[in-house]
């Protein structure tokens, strides 16, 4: 049977029609980490428009969430300002040919990172049909983290009836044995590259390759075959990917698909651009791929109450100032210790949280009196799937895919409305 590229919708992907910067445009300059990074950080935002003056950049077509509170006051140009000098810049790129001529395809994508790491990922359009970010959900494509709507109304204005999307989306996918990212990279690098530009500040390299044809479509649609046979629950719901990063900026896609999805006749509703959104999918045993825990500290606390609130949901032990935080059971220790932690806050008022990357940052806070932290041990690859399978989204700041340098870069694009 010769399974085409049409066959792989059945699992919630489909090969978009892909826009690239034409042959001239410095991709150095184009390229922009992805907008939720450096959120109290406006210097670095300031850098990059310096660095990027005159120059073709998707810095030019997306919001950096530094800005998204902006309401006009001290100088500030406002929120809703900003998206629709957006929108226009979106139209002049389709307007003044910065794009090369569309394809239809995917791109493989390795991602070489600062730290020495390399990160492969297969960009793609996901069907929102197939998503859902609502607890308890049974999708095929499900949040990692829970959503909080409030957080979508703005995202969503940057999206309702923008002329292009550029994906900072990762997915997980949990396949051990390297059926679908790594396969479809050994095929694409038969070819030259599409692209390959270091990326700024300091952020290391990106390569992509086209992904085309009926031999690896055909080769996807297997794969992704197998790894349905090997993540489908005994009741039988399939849950093939996992939102890793822009969790809400997914949500607010499919909020916007189900605004826009009554106004189109049924029978336009299964190819309309809006009804999906360009991802990059990263096989969560990328050897590449990081996850790092968050820790937390709680302010005006006594140890040893807090300590013994806790013990009944997790381990925990002395480590110097510190308390070491793992689980009872084979599920990620963070999905039973936030809900005990946020109980004991809800009834002790006096006490406040905060959420920390690195230990050393830790042991700094704790030599304040009153100050506990704790320690939470790496996230388990092998359980990830299956907490979230059993137990729905994780509990807010549960683990960071590696260092802020190395989340996705924009580079692609894809007409939208």
């Amino acid at each position: 049977m010769n399974i085409t590229m049409n066959t792989i919708a059945r699992f919630g992907l489909k090969a978009p029609e892909i826009l690239l910067p034409r042959a001239g445009i410095d991709l150095e300059a184009w390229a922009v980490i992805a907008c939720d990074q450096y959120t109290q950080d406006r210097a670095y935002w300031e850098q990059a428009a310096t660095a990027r003056q005159g120059k073709p950049s998707t810095l030019s077509l997306i919001l950096p969430e530094v800005y998204l509170e902006d309401d006009g006051t001290n100088g500030a140009i406002p929120a809703a300002a900003r998206i629709e000098h957006i929108h226009r810049a979106m139209k002049r790129c389709l307007a003044e040919g910065v794009f090369a001529a569309p394809f239809t395809g995917m791109v493989y994508v390795e991602r070489e990172t600062a730290y020495g790491r390399c990160r492969a990922g297969l960009v793609a359009a996901i069907d929102l049909e197939a998503y859902d970010w609502k607890p308890g959900s049974a999708a095929l494509i499900r949040a990692t983290e829970a959503t909080v709507p409030a957080r979508l109304p703005p995202r969503m204005n940057i999206r309702r009836g923008a002329p292009l999307e550029l994906p900072h989306i990762m997915l997980l996918v949990n396949d051990p044995k390297k059926h679908l990212v790594e396969a479809a990279g050994r095929e694409a690098k038969t070819r030259s590259p599409l692209y390959d530009t270091p990326l700024m500040p300091d952020a290391g390299r990106v390569t992509g390759w086209q992904v085309r044809g009926d031999a690896a479509f055909n080769a996807l649609a297997g794969a992704l075959a197998d790894i349905e046979r090997e993540n489908t629950a005994a009741n039988g719901d399939v849950f093939l990917f996992a939102v890793g990063d822009g969790n809400h900026s997914l949500a607010s896609a499919k909020a916007i698909w189900e605004e826009y999805k009554p106004h189109l006749p049924a029978a336009e509703r299964g190819q309309h651009p809006a009804r999906y959104a360009l991802a990059e999918i990263v096989n969560i045993y990328d050897e590449g791929l990081t996850f790092e825990p968050i820790h937390r500290v709680v302010f005006n606390a006594e140890r040893h109450s807090l300590a013994k609130a806790l013990e009944n949901a997790v381990n925990i032990t002395q480590d110097g100032p510190a308390l070491r935080v793992s689980a009872k059971n084979a599920e990620l220790a963070v999905s039973s210790f936030q809900p005990a932690l946020d109980a004991y806050l809800s009834s002790h008022p006096e006490c406040a949280a905060d959420y920390i990357h690195g230990e050393d940052e830790v042991l700094r806070l704790v030599q304040k009196p009153g100050t506990v932290g704790f320690i939470l041990p790496p996230i388990a690859k092998e359980s990830f799937f299956s907490t979230i399978a059993v137990k729905g989204t994780l509990p807010r700041k549960s683990f960071s895919m590696g260092e802020a340098s190395e989340k996705r870069f924009y580079l692609e694009c894809r007409t939208l409305f």
